[in-house]
């Protein structure tokens, strides 16, 4: 339905379709427009739907602030039965993807609340959680003491190398093919989120253990980490399909607790370890910046808060020396 608007002495048309009519257009815009990956795009539509459904499906130009309001109340007040009550950053994603919903709307000429109106719920300092150096240690060698066959050993073991000397994503990592790794060259390119590449870089470790791992594989699956039955061991097999990123997560866990960690860890965890040990060791933000694939120097510096050597050089040489010198004066008096 089309109603005729009034604008300057100009009679213009206006479409009457609700919100969720332009919901595909704006997802495959995601996909093909933008190259975001399938899961982002995913996200994304689960989040503008539970708006559109909150919302009773209106009408693009019938979003306001006030509603926009309502629905952040909704969303800080949503109970899940089994994980509580939606945390800060899971709220701020719902606002984020209606942000570039309504651009999109405007920039096709479709009349709705301006992006720039919707506030984000602020957050407070964002947790990072890495590993000391002996947990990680023991989390690496822990594939040697699994009970599994010599090429599972070798996978796992390749895979939590190749986390922890590159600073992969979960996702990057599973999607690695074998024709992307030069073992000469000590480096391969990554492509990350929105599509983009960056320079990874293999340490002598993960080197050894990728080559170990390749040693062991009789398949001709063109994928670099992939399923090992265990019946079937190594024998040769064309289709072999790639560990799936959940499959990984569930590794690094079960290494995690093989390895006696107390605290739950996952590749992001081994993302943090691999950033915060460069910056301890005096690599800056910006380079730590692009190894780790971010667009934006400020997801970067939520590391610095925990690696900041100088910080502590300084409190180290200045902090409570009138007080160290007032107790030396005192034991040098001998009381009469």
């Amino acid at each position: 339905k089309r109603v005729l608007r009034r604008i300057g002495g100009c009679v213009t048309m206006e479409s009457m379709t609700k919100l969720s009519k332009h919901l595909r257009a704006f997802l495959e815009y995601l996909e093909l427009g933008k190259g975001r990956s399938a899961l982002t795009v995913r996200n994304y539509e689960f989040y503008l739907r539970r708006f559109i459904d909150w919302a009773n499906d209106p009408e693009p130009k019938d979003v306001d602030q006030e509603m926009i309001h309502k629905f952040r109340l909704y969303l800080n007040r949503l109970e899940d039965p089994h994980r509580g009550a939606l945390k800060k950053n899971t709220q701020n994603y719902h606002l984020i993807a209606l942000r570039a919903f309504f651009k999109f709307l405007a920039k096709n000429d479709i009349r709705t609340l301006a992006s720039e109106k919707i506030e984000l719920a602020k957050q407070g300092s964002r947790e990072v959680s890495f590993l000391e150096s002996s947990d990680l240690q023991r989390l690496l060698e822990a594939p040697q003491n699994a009970d599994a066959s010599p090429v599972i050993k070798a996978r796992d073991r390749a895979i939590l190398e190749l986390f922890f000397s590159t600073g992969m994503r979960v996702s990057e990592l599973a999607n690695l093919r074998k024709d992307q790794i030069n073992l000469d060259r000590e480096e391969m390119t990554v492509r990350g989120k929105g599509d983009k590449t960056r320079i990874v870089f293999l340490s002598h470790q993960s080197r050894a253990a990728l080559r170990q791992y390749l040693s062991e594989r009789k398949d001709a699956s063109p994928f670099l980490f992939v399923r090992h039955d265990r019946g079937r061991g190594s024998r040769n097999d064309d289709d072999v399909g790639p560990l799936t990123p959940r499959s990984i997560e569930r590794l690094v866990t079960h290494y995690s607790i093989a390895a006696g960690i107390p605290k739950k860890i996952s590749p992001h965890t081994l993302r943090h370890s691999f950033a915060t040990d460069l910056l301890m060791n005096g690599a800056d933000l910006r380079s730590v910046q692009s190894l780790l694939g971010h667009s934006s120097i400020t997801t970067t510096q939520i590391y610095t808060h925990i690696t900041n050597q100088q910080l502590k050089d300084v409190f180290e040489a200045f902090h409570g020396k009138q007080m160290d010198e007032s107790t030396d004066d005192s034991s040098k008096t001998t009381p009469e």
